[in-house]
């Protein structure tokens, strides 16, 4: 939970940005890069295109922070709006024809060494193979730190979905994870 002074610096943040302050979009970008590129990363399927993907989202950032009415929403704001780039992607992949199958990319996963994994890597690892949906729920709640409704609002369903969404998701996880861990005791 932020503390009172950091929300108070984040509204101002916010604030300076929408009277078109350089420096202040500069520093949200610092801020918030990381965040934004981990989460795209686990969304889409390669790195080259989780940096395209997190360029189109500061050209959206930049256009739309005038709209957000409520600084402290920035979060939640930035997560919907990567997340509906990220989705437009998609769609562009889908019409072009250009997405991987999910054979391939289990091919290539189990190409990997699975004795050259730590514990982080071996979770990355997992979500990998997970569906998107049930990635991107973990990724949200879990690696983003965002609430239950924090998770509902950026993806746009209700609070009791993203629960059952988080317990499927972790029951999946983990099934892919027992028999990895296996090997690497």
């Amino acid at each position: 939970m932020p503390t009172t002074r950091q929300i108070h610096d984040l509204e101002l943040l916010v604030l300076r940005c929408q009277r078109g302050d350089h420096a202040a979009f500069e520093d949200l970008v610092r801020q918030w890069e990381r965040k934004l590129f981990f989460y795209v990363r686990r969304l889409v399927g390669n790195e080259e295109d989780a940096w395209q993907i997190l360029q189109e989202v500061w050209l959206q950032v930049l256009r739309g922070i005038r709209s957000l009415r409520d600084p402290r929403r920035l979060p939640v704001w930035l997560y919907a709006v990567t997340r509906n780039t990220v989705m437009s992607h998609h769609r562009e992949e889908y019409a072009r024809d250009r997405i991987l199958d999910s054979a391939e990319r289990l091919a290539s996963s189990k190409e990997a060494e699975p004795g050259s994994f730590d514990d982080a890597e071996l979770v990355y690892h997992g979500l990998a193979q997970i569906p998107r949906v049930d990635r991107e729920v973990l990724t949200l709640f879990f690696l983003q730190d965002l609430s239950i409704d924090e998770v509902a609002e950026v993806l746009g369903i209700p609070p009791g979905t993203v629960k059952s969404r988080l317990f499927k998701a972790k029951k999946t996880l983990r099934e892919i994870l027992e028999p990895e861990g296996d090997h690497h005791d």
